[in-house]
């Protein structure tokens, strides 16, 4: 493995939009935000509207240093925002808008030239709500190196899953990363009785031939699995200020960890300082420390 591996995130690129204030994310934008700060050639691959919010979420991303050439421009649709409005309580009520840029995201040959570079690529299931987005994301898993790392970070969004995304998804991955709340809604969708987390996960990688499982647990850390062996590791004592990219920044460096061939124990423990540290952060895609993005 060269020292800046090929990454990718494909799926959804958005703005949470509070009344006073918006931030920019997606879980395969935050993934390849982290992955390039921790020394990756990351790219991103959606599309965003040909407007001001599709302006400032290529100038987030290029900032972070993520390439943004296999983002496109949709002159018709807008890019992808959720409204987020807060009740009485203060509690948030979250509105993801349908029918935008990346909703619209369209296979061509560029994009298949460019897949045959990656050595991983991450992606969900909200990016795959369209059956134009879906059937890019597929051809681009089928279209990247037999042994690239294909990631499923199975990240449930409100109704925008059901059966057959989870299961085709998993059948294309060769890696899993999902939490403790997932993990019984993943197995009941692909039937598998419910047991013990490690059983359950288990399960799951064999019968969909997964090479990587990750489960994180908020602060209780997280369950690393490898094809024979697996790993618990606590998360680190931190202060919780924002813990919105925390299991992004979790996912891109177990990638970086895998593609530089470290055992377990390390990937584990390093992923889960990354995640405690974005944790203790504002925002999803923080500055890493410089002591925190060794991966070797």
């Amino acid at each position: 493995m060269t020292s800046s591996p090929v990454v990718a995130g494909i799926g959804e690129m958005l703005w949470d939009v509070y009344p006073e204030r918006a931030h920019f994310g997606g879980a395969p934008a935050n993934f390849a935000c982290h992955a390039a700060s921790l020394g990756a050639e990351s790219w991103m691959v959606s599309a965003v509207g040909d407007d001001a919010l599709g302006d400032r979420a290529l100038d987030s991303l290029r900032a972070l240093g993520v390439r943004c050439d296999h983002v496109e421009r949709d002159p018709v649709h807008p890019t992808g925002r959720v409204l987020v409005t807060l009740d009485a309580a203060g509690q948030p009520q979250y509105e993801i808008e349908r029918d935008t840029a990346w909703d619209h995201l369209a296979w061509s040959d560029e994009l298949a030239r460019f897949a045959a570079r990656c050595d991983a690529v991450c992606f969900g299931t909200l990016g795959q709500r369209s059956p134009t987005s879906r059937s890019t994301i597929r051809f681009f898993l089928e279209a990247v190196p037999p042994d690239a790392l294909r990631v499923f970070d199975v990240n449930l969004r409100q109704q925008f899953y059901d059966r057959d995304v989870i299961e085709a998804s998993l059948a294309l991955a060769s890696a899993v990363k999902l939490n403790d709340e997932e993990l019984p809604i993943i197995a009941e969708l692909c039937g598998i009785e419910s047991g013990a987390p490690r059983e359950t996960v288990r399960t799951l990688m064999t019968r969909y031939g997964l090479r990587i499982a990750a489960l994180t647990r908020g602060p209780r850390g997280a369950l690393l699995f490898g094809e024979e062996t697996d790993d618990e590791c606590a998360a680190p004592r931190s202060t919780a200020v924002d813990t919105v990219g925390a299991g992004d920044s979790f996912t891109a460096t177990m990638v970086m960890g895998v593609l530089h061939g470290l055992p377990l124990d390390r990937i584990n423990r390093h992923a889960n300082a990354v995640a405690s540290f974005v944790c203790s952060q504002a925002g999803a895609t923080p500055a890493i420390p410089d002591a925190l993005r060794t991966v070797a």
